[in-house]
């Protein structure tokens, strides 16, 4: 069994009107089935109301399934005895720093989780350090979060969750709120902690470019999983992604154009490098 198992997952909430009656239910998540095995890299991709942010809630247990069952390392995160444990292997970052974030310094801030866990003194100013500097954050440890941009706070932020020694990350829409540079700075120290750390991470997102490293992309759409495969594997359908409303990068759309225009082209080119370098076979 993997680090996270989904079978036949449903998740319903009750629409109601202003005066509190039921209008009716919506299905966020329809008959999802999940295997994500220790240490991948999964990018879970939708646009907004698809249900990939629905489906994060549960792998923390922050939801539980209306039908079907979500394992994390084993456990059914509708087993409330074992609901801690689940969060703990289970750590989720959120899209806004802001609201995760609670100490008037950055190191006490990340200390904060393995201090509450009950972690010696001594270890946990280890955990600070370790994880600070995973995320590239460690010299701004004595610095008060307030003064840090978006970027820098989100991974104080995943600092913070890794401090907790998780088995597994999972970041909803971490850099929804951030600038491009901040965008690439957290993707860059998600992809540390997998590469280096081993961590499994799960990505929630709906920018492309984020999700070109990842061993598995799930392509999200009206609660089901429409697409599954590796990132090429999905980049080279990209009139399937247009018509589920996502975009596609501009390096893969300009090698899916030129193929079309004629040009012996691979499909689901991913990076500049790549273009260029099938651009050269043809000379």
């Amino acid at each position: 069994m993997g680090i996270i198992n989904a079978s036949k997952l449903v998740f319903e909430y009750i629409r109601r009107d202003e005066e509190g009656n039921v209008e009716g239910i919506t299905r966020a998540v329809d008959e999802v089935d999940l295997d994500v095995k220790q240490g991948q890299f999964i990018a879970i991709l939708g646009h907004n109301g698809s249900g990939k942010s629905t489906l994060a809630k549960h792998i923390n247990a922050i939801l539980v399934p209306t039908e079907g069952t979500i394992w994390v390392d084993g456990k059914d995160t509708k087993d409330e005895d074992k609901i801690w444990d689940i969060r703990q292997e289970a750590g989720m970052v959120f899209q806004n720093p802001d609201n995760q974030i609670i100490g008037q310094v950055v190191e006490e801030d990340v200390g904060f989780g393995p201090e509450n866990l009950g972690v010696p003194t001594e270890e946990i100013w280890q955990r600070v350090e370790e994880s600070l500097k995973a995320v590239g954050m460690y010299e701004f440890r004595k610095h008060s979060p307030n003064k840090l941009s978006g970027g820098q706070k989100q991974r104080v932020s995943i600092a913070g969750v890794i401090a907790m020694h998780p088995k597994c990350i999972i970041l909803d829409e971490p850099t929804a709120m951030l600038d491009p540079n901040g965008r690439k700075d957290v993707i860059r120290a998600v992809r540390a902690l997998n590469d280096v750390e081993g961590i499994t991470v799960v990505l929630i997102t709906h920018y492309m470019e984020e999700i070109i490293h990842a061993d598995k992309v799930f392509v999200m759409d009206k609660g089901h999983v429409e697409m599954e495969g590796t990132p090429r594997e999905i980049f080279s359908q990209v009139d399937k992604l247009k018509s589920l409303r996502l975009d596609v990068p501009q390096v893969t759309l300009l090698a899916h154009e030129l193929k079309q225009g004629g040009l012996d082209i691979p499909e689901g080119i991913l990076t500049t490098e790549e273009l260029v370098k099938a651009l050269e076979r043809l000379k």
